[in-house]
């Protein structure tokens, strides 16, 4: 995998310099990023329902926008939060009630997870997305998620991840023991620091490097910070 990389640190200042240095809207980005993933998936092929797990951060909202622009062109879309809806904040949270806007099929899986009924789910899904984490985690998920991203790897239907699988860290690409193992990665910008290492390469299957908008220029004034 070639170059430029970003570590944990240069997306978080590439996403600020963005809109504090460029004047960009962060909503946009996130608009930007859900509907390049939506673009990647519909290439690779739909072929019955799909099924977004989001978490409560901005790789959740990025799932949210990815479900809303799936469900526009005619896919079924089953949307599962693993949040307290109340606690998605910002750009996230303004996902959250458009999705609900559109009245889109979302079950919030809080504040106890059911290992039963995301089976149900997972057992008819055609793809399966993780949105769940994003790059700021590290070490190992916490309770229920382990289970959860146990769930995802034992079900049938192919995984691809958003950003970056959820357990994998972003600057060493050291995966947690409870690690989505994905089947396609769609990451923004730039690959992940830590998706150069040996070890993230079993759980990031085909890597797909999406254009959110910010500009080339910006990149390079991260990468040269």
């Amino acid at each position: 995998m070639t170059g430029p990389f970003l570590t944990r640190h240069q997306a978080r200042l590439l996403d600020r310099w963005a809109v504090e240095r460029y004047g960009m809207c962060s909503l946009v980005l996130m608009e930007n990023a859900g509907r390049g993933v939506a673009d990647v998936l519909c290439g690779l092929g739909i072929h019955g329902p799909v099924v977004i797990c989001c978490g409560k951060g901005n790789n959740g909202g990025d799932g949210l926008v990815l479900a809303r622009h799936l469900e526009l062109r005619g896919h079924d879309v089953r949307v599962l939060l693993w949040a307290d809806p109340t606690a998605l904040a910002g750009d996230a949270a303004a996902n959250l009630a458009i999705a609900r806007q559109c009245e889109l099929l979302l079950e919030v899986f809080w504040p106890d997870h059911d290992p039963r009924r995301l089976e149900s789910h997972l057992s008819s899904a055609a793809w399966v997305v993780d949105a769940l984490l994003g790059t700021g985690s590290r070490g190992e998920p916490a309770p229920p998620l382990a289970e959860i991203i146990d769930q995802l790897n034992n079900c049938a239907a192919p995984r691809l991840a958003v950003d970056l699988p959820s357990g994998l860290d972003a600057d060493t690409g050291q995966p947690a023991v409870h690690t989505v193992r994905a089947s396609h990665t769609c990451t923004f910008a730039a690959p992940k620091a830590g998706f150069a290492s040996p070890l993230a390469q079993p759980y990031l299957g085909q890597v797909h490097v999406l254009d959110i908008g910010t500009p080339r220029r910006l990149l390079t004034e991260v990468l040269q910070a």
